[in-house]
């Protein structure tokens, strides 16, 4: 069964397309929202009748406020909601926003977060394996927003090289161990290697559920918090 999805988008045409978009990939769409506050209706009825999305894909900013709407919706359907995947959509680079959907607690088997610039979009196949990887479970951010968070935010994750920062920011971009390989232009081996010092240096055992998607919120949750970019 294809998965169920909920656009929201102030703009009709942008919300409109990106339905179409996705129906024409073979998902689901149950709804569309024009505010935040529609949008947050719209799931909690569909949840209502046994109908709940399995994500939300939503703009950051939307009425009635057009400050970061979106963002306090999609929060709080996922504190209703953890098992619902979020993918938010954003015209600007604010990493305090990103931060605030990332600091969510994951519990086991929740749904996956996202946080995507808009000129993603355009991008299709980019944008359909972002969401894929969230419906999954996972977490993804925009290169560009996980950049600005590591600027903005704390001073690091106390003991990780350099190079395992490096490597923790292309995993928080969705990248695996074979593309993350061929970005630094290292062995896969060296990468796995480097991962497992994360996994060690950040106390993630290895009988912990989807410890990759733990060690990405820690990255995100250290690095967010700071200034707009």
């Amino acid at each position: 069964m294809s998965a169920r999805l909920v656009v929201a988008d102030d703009s009709a045409i942008l919300r409109e397309g990106l339905a179409g978009l996705l129906e024409r990939r073979g998902y689901e769409i149950l709804g569309q929202a024009a505010d935040a506050t529609g949008l947050v209706d719209l799931v909690r009825g569909l949840t209502a009748s046994r109908q709940r999305p399995d994500a939300v894909v939503t703009d950051a900013r939307m009425p009635p406020e057009m400050t970061d709407d979106g963002i306090r919706a999609a929060v709080e359907l996922k504190r209703e909601h953890p098992e619902l995947s979020v993918l938010v959509v954003s015209q600007y680079v604010v990493p305090v926003h990103a931060q605030r959907l990332f600091a969510l607690p994951q519990p086991p088997r929740a749904g996956g977060v996202g946080y995507l610039l808009k000129d993603r979009i355009s991008e299709v196949t980019d944008f359909v394996s972002s969401l894929e990887l969230v419906l999954a479970g996972g977490v993804v951010t925009d290169p560009t927003v996980a950049r600005a968070m590591m600027r903005s935010g704390a001073s690091g994750l106390g003991q990780l090289s350099a190079r395992e920062l490096e490597v923790l920011e292309l995993m928080a971009r969705g990248l695996s161990n074979t593309q993350i390989a061929g970005e630094l232009f290292v062995s896969g081996a060296a990468v796995a290697k480097h991962v497992s010092n994360i996994f060690a240096k950040l106390r993630l055992a290895p009988d912990e559920e989807n410890r990759r998607v733990r060690a990405i919120l820690a990255y995100l949750t250290e690095h967010g918090g700071g200034p707009p970019a």
